[in-house]
C-alpha cells in the first residue's frame, strides 16, 4: 500500500499528537493512524514527537477528501481548503 504524502504544515498548524486526539475526541493510537493513512502528520527524523497538521485533521474529521488532497497540493487559497481555516482561525 502507498501512503500519501504528508501535508505541507505551516508553524501555526502544527500541533501535538495528545492535543489532536483531544480535539477529535479520539485515541491517540487512531490519530497516529489517521496520519498515515491520510498523510496529516508526520514524526520529524522516524523517532520523534509527532506533528499533526491542525486543518488535516478538521479536514478527516469532517472527511471532506477534496479539500485535504488541495492542501496536501499547497493550494491553501481554493475555496474549500479556505473554509477549514477560516473555521480554525488560521491565515492562508
Amino acid at each position: 500500500m502507498i501512503l500519501p504524502a504528508c501535508v505541507l504544515m505551516a508553524p501555526d498548524d502544527i500541533i501535538g499528537l495528545k492535543q489532536a486526539a483531544h480535539l477529535a475526541g479520539k485515541d491517540p493510537k487512531t490519530i497516529r493512524d489517521w496520519c498515515r493513512k491520510h498523510g496529516i502528520g508526520s514524526r520529524p527524523g522516524g523517532g520523534g514527537p509527532y506533528r499533526v497538521s491542525l486543518p488535516g485533521l478538521q479536514m478527516v474529521i469532517a472527511e471532506d477528501w477534496r479539500a485535504l488532497e488541495l492542501l496536501r497540493e499547497g493550494r491553501r487559497s481554493a475555496p474549500e481548503v479556505m473554509r477549514h481555516l477560516h473555521f480554525l482561525g488560521l491565515a492562508a
